[in-house]
């Protein structure tokens, strides 16, 4: 009972008065090692030596005494972080449950039954502040090399053109606009009947495409792959502008004047029954072959060609292409286009390489320059992207626009 009354005052003591009490033992402990060395010198001066057993006690008093320091320093460093507040040291799952108000009244019961639930909330924290428990800045963010693109358009008009090369800004040729034809049997001796034959010179110029990006000098050196995605990307933007001039454009100012604007209006040369959206194609194929210009290719949105290839028979079967298949869109055995530069719901069939081609004067090409003097004092770079492109429509006969709700409803 003795020793539980102890323990029980020892509980009770704070570690202020631990602390009080391993200091008055230290400055004991210090007292007899001080004793101890003042003896020794004295013996020391009247040439005496020190025995083994002074030597032993001499040793444990030092032990002692150190042990006693060290101790001493352990509660002194808790009595200094107690003087802190409470607050700043966090709790133990079992303090925090003693602790709690819910598990006193429950444990307060005469008869206690059932189950307290205790939700502690997680010490550690993606905190970067300076409170405990904030390990935010020991997280690693996970960074995948390189950098995603935005998407880019397939570019196909120009691959159905005629290619060429042209010097000077004018680009001139004659086109033959009438023929009258009066052959003609003839008798002997009788006159020869005469045929006429009409031209008109077609005069149109190269027009220029371009556009830029400014660069510091750092940011091109430290992103090795920054000058690469500026070039591919101002090239393709040259070449989205060029595809919708080439279908689309009005000929105003410095547009070039396209296809479409040129090209003859659908007019079916025959009629027919029951028809969907292939009857127009192939009309449209016989319209250009009556002008003596064979198609080589349809040109359609992406929207009318996915219903096209969606279009099922009577029996639930595709009538073109199969899900599984791999074949390249093609439609009456001529190639399919399929691009976003043309309007849904109209289509384009002609005779591409006999009825136009496209003349570069100056092909794509990407330049650097720093010649601007607010530039070159700023480490900009200019980073220039440019082409000179004509286009020439010989025949405006050879292609076939159309509208496929019209051309339905005929």
């Amino acid at each position: 009972m003795a020793d539980a009354a102890g323990a029980a005052a020892l509980d009770k003591k704070t570690i202020e008065d631990l602390a009080t009490e391993v200091k008055s033992q230290f400055q004991k402990s210090y007292d007899a090692v001080k004793e101890i060395a003042e003896k020794a010198l004295a013996d020391a001066a009247k040439g005496l030596t020190m025995s083994t057993e002074q030597k032993d006690k001499t040793d444990d008093a030092l032990t002692k005494m150190n042990v006693l320091n060290e101790q001493l320093s352990t509660l002194e460093q808790k009595v200094l972080e107690g003087a802190k507040g409470e607050k700043d040291v966090p709790k133990t799952m079992g303090e925090m449950f003693v602790g709690d108000d819910k598990v006193k009244q429950f444990l307060g019961q005469a008869n206690p039954r059932g189950r307290i639930d205790l939700q502690a909330k997680t010490t550690l924290t993606s905190l970067t502040t300076a409170a405990g428990g904030s390990v935010g800045d020991a997280i690693a963010n996970t960074r995948l090399p390189g950098i995603l693109p935005l998407p880019q358009r397939r570019m196909t008009v120009r691959d159905l053109l005629s290619q060429g090369q042209m010097d000077g800004n004018t680009l001139e040729y004659v086109k033959e606009t009438g023929f009258t034809n009066n052959a003609g049997m003839v008798a002997e001796a009788a006159a020869k009947p005469s045929s006429d034959i009409q031209f008109d010179l077609i005069t149109t110029s190269a027009k220029v495409i371009a556009h830029y990006m400014k660069a510091s000098r750092q940011v091109l050196s430290d992103i090795s792959q920054l000058r690469s995605i500026i070039d591919n990307r101002l090239l393709y933007g040259l070449a989205y502008k060029e595809e919708s001039q080439l279908l689309n454009g009005d000929g105003t100012g410095q547009n070039l004047l396209g296809i479409i604007p040129q090209a003859t209006a659908y007019s079916a040369p025959t009629t027919i029954g029951d028809m969907n959206m292939f009857d127009p194609m192939r009309l449209a194929m016989l319209q250009a072959a009556l002008a003596e210009y064979p198609a080589t290719g349809h040109v359609m949105h992406p929207t009318d060609w996915a219903v096209m290839e969606l279009t099922k028979d009577s029996t639930g079967r595709y009538i073109i292409g199969n899900p599984q298949g791999t074949s390249q869109p093609t439609l009456w055995g001529l190639p399919v286009v399929a691009t976003q530069a043309i309007i849904v719901r109209k289509f384009l069939t002609g005779a591409y390489k006999l009825g136009a081609q496209v003349f570069d004067r100056w092909t794509a090409r990407v330049e650097i320059a720093t010649e601007n003097e607010d530039d070159f004092i700023k480490n900009l770079v200019t980073i220039l992207a440019e082409e000179r492109v004509a286009l020439a429509v010989y025949r405006p006969e050879a292609f076939i626009y159309g509208d496929f709700d019209t051309a339905l409803a005929a």
